[in-house]
């Protein structure tokens, strides 16, 4: 399938805005200036722009602990996320969600989870709603390759199979379970065959590359959109930084990560098949780069000088009031 120039160039920006996010909170935690628990996404960016370049604005999405690249690639305000991350009152959640809970409702976004496997069971109550709903919507969850072990999440998918939802469980198997070896701790052939015993329809696809990610997910929401019942995918792929920010990671081989970045990056693979094809020239991603840059510095120097929240919010926003 071949995608639009205006496509193209939106695919690798938001990649790329995902990248330099993940890049500067790595340096700034490192040195102190943004506190909490974070999980960086770098290295996976083709899986979130993949899928969510397919969604409409209604869809809705759940994410993980590991939730930026979901966050950016669904629509949340990169200034949003930017303040979010710095704890400051005007981030998307008023500087209380921080990293591992970030939501944006008027994108679909309905929040990262501390919770491995905490997303399914919303995406798939979401999905019986857009069912009901009647008009075409989807709900999606994206999970690590542990979560694929939850009980939530076999519940999930067996609801969502009885009850035909148009739900979509996307894995994203970076290898590693926290510090453990997916194929240590996950039985079964691949997360894909144990899906399969849902009678959920199942495919395995190459998280590294863009175009793979973008067909596959064409494919499976339009089936979903259709009414033909929940669906998965499981997408090979890797993480540059460790499990969290301060991980590291002696449970991985000899220059993996050396490796991963020089073979495995997506961003680059992105990068040398446009080009070679003669689809985007260098100049045209350069300036991208520049662009994005730009934002991510400009984001960051707004958010170092906004407010914190004040004390007498600290219980506000806490429940809902009916």
């Amino acid at each position: 399938m071949q995608l639009a120039r205006e496509e193209l160039e939106q695919a690798y920006r938001q990649m790329k805005t995902i990248r330099e996010f993940e890049d500067h909170l790595h340096r700034e935690i490192a040195k102190g200036t943004i506190g909490g628990f974070t999980h960086l996404y770098g290295g996976q960016e083709a899986i979130a722009v993949g899928v969510c370049e397919n969604l409409r604005d209604t869809d809705y999405i759940t994410s993980t602990h590991r939730g930026h690249g979901h966050c950016i690639a669904k629509g949340c305000d990169v200034n949003g996320m930017m303040k979010e991350l710095y704890g400051r009152a005007d981030g998307l959640c008023k500087g209380k969600g921080g990293s591992m809970h970030v939501a944006d409702m008027d994108v679909g976004m309905l929040g990262a989870n501390g919770i491995v496997g905490g997303g399914p069971p919303l995406a798939t109550g979401a999905a019986l709603a857009a069912k009901l709903d009647g008009k075409g919507g989807v709900a999606l969850s994206f999970g690590g390759d542990g979560s694929c072990n939850q009980g939530p999440v076999f519940e999930s998918m067996n609801i969502a199979a009885i009850l035909n939802l148009p739900s979509i469980y996307v894995y994203e198997n970076n290898r590693y379970s926290e510090h453990t070896g997916a194929s240590y701790v996950i039985a079964s052939e691949s997360i894909a065959s144990r899906v399969e015993g849902f009678g959920i329809h199942t495919v395995k696809a190459n998280g590294f590359d863009f175009f793979e990610v973008h067909e596959v997910m064409k494919e499976l929401i339009a089936k979903c959109r259709e009414g033909n019942g929940p669906c998965a995918v499981e997408f090979e792929t890797t993480r540059f930084y460790g499990h969290f920010e301060g991980d590291p990671q002696n449970y991985r081989g000899p220059d993996e990560v050396k490796n991963d970045r020089e073979n495995n990056d997506c961003v680059k693979i992105f990068r040398s098949k446009v080009t070679e094809a003669g689809l985007l020239s260098d100049e045209d991603l350069d300036k991208i780069d520049n662009e994005v840059i730009n934002l991510i510095e400009t984001s960051a120097e707004e958010a170092a000088a906004a407010p914190a929240p004040s004390p007498e919010e600290v219980t506000t926003d806490v429940y809902v009031s009916y």
